[in-house]
């Protein structure tokens, strides 16, 4: 019985940057698990292979699009879905960026991206699904974190603090609406193979320092966090709030 906890039959879901990587794996891991997925991207279009996954596992997919360092793609993407599937019960808040740069040369414009996207985005979904949740009597938010919640990073302090910031705002979050029934928990990936990392993985001894240090000895792959978002997203998940869940391989205990 305990199994009938992670289904996501009869849910509906919203996952942000959901065009490809993690995004994509977890919108296709709730789908599989039963939920009506929204999938948004930046450009029409982006979502074809996402949504074709969706509907291929017998559940209803929408793409909704919009540039998440927008301050009006927030409320528009969320009444999108709403107008569609009549309900928002699962916000998965995935849409990311990165700029590398040393500290001593990080432009001002870089740092405001970043922050925009990865922070500032975060807080107004999160707003506009728990006030609708509150309403409807409850949901799930998961927050993408990262390592870098909890790590300084090299040559990433824009991409660090946003990231830090994710954390403390998934337990104010939390510490706010658990009483109205909404979980809200944060998943932070460790060394995920993405087009994130790609300049990592393309530097050798970055990447040789990085696998060395991985217990389990390899990167991860979107897939590998698509069970975490599936539980963070399910009734299994009832009694966990303000939780960071690290899916990193083991790299945090080493």
């Amino acid at each position: 019985m305990i199994l009938n906890n992670f289904s996501l039959e009869g849910k509906t879901a919203l996952v942000t940057g959901a065009s490809s990587g993690i995004g994509q794996a977890i919108a296709i891991a709730l789908a599989e698990a039963g939920a009506d997925v929204a999938s948004h991207s930046r450009l029409a279009g982006n979502s074809a292979e996402t949504i074709a996954a969706i509907e291929n596992v017998g559940r209803r997919g929408l793409e909704v699009v919009g540039d998440m360092a927008e301050k009006e793609t927030p409320e528009k993407i969320f009444a999108d879905t709403v107008a569609q599937f009549g309900r928002i019960d699962i916000l998965i808040n995935n849409a990311g960026t990165i700029r590398r740069s040393p500290a001593v040369d990080f432009s001002e414009e870089d740092w405001q991206a970043v922050i925009d996207i990865n922070l500032t985005s975060v807080f107004r979904m999160s707003q506009l699904a728990g006030r609708a949740m509150i309403e409807n009597g409850g949901g799930k938010i998961v927050n993408i974190a990262s390592l870098l919640s909890f790590q300084g990073g090299i040559t990433v302090p824009a991409y660090t603090a946003s990231k830090s910031a994710v954390a403390g705002l998934t337990k104010a979050l939390a510490n706010e609406w658990a009483k109205n029934n909404i979980n809200v928990n944060a998943i932070a990936p460790g060394y995920i193979a993405t087009k994130n990392t790609d300049a990592l993985r393309a530097d050798e001894t970055r990447n040789r320092q990085i696998l060395e240090r991985i217990p389990a000895g390899r990167w991860g792959t979107p897939e590998d966090l698509a069970g975490a978002a599936v539980f963070l997203s399910s009734a299994a998940s009832d009694y966990l709030n303000g939780h960071i869940l690290t899916v990193d391989g083991g790299w945090l205990g080493r």
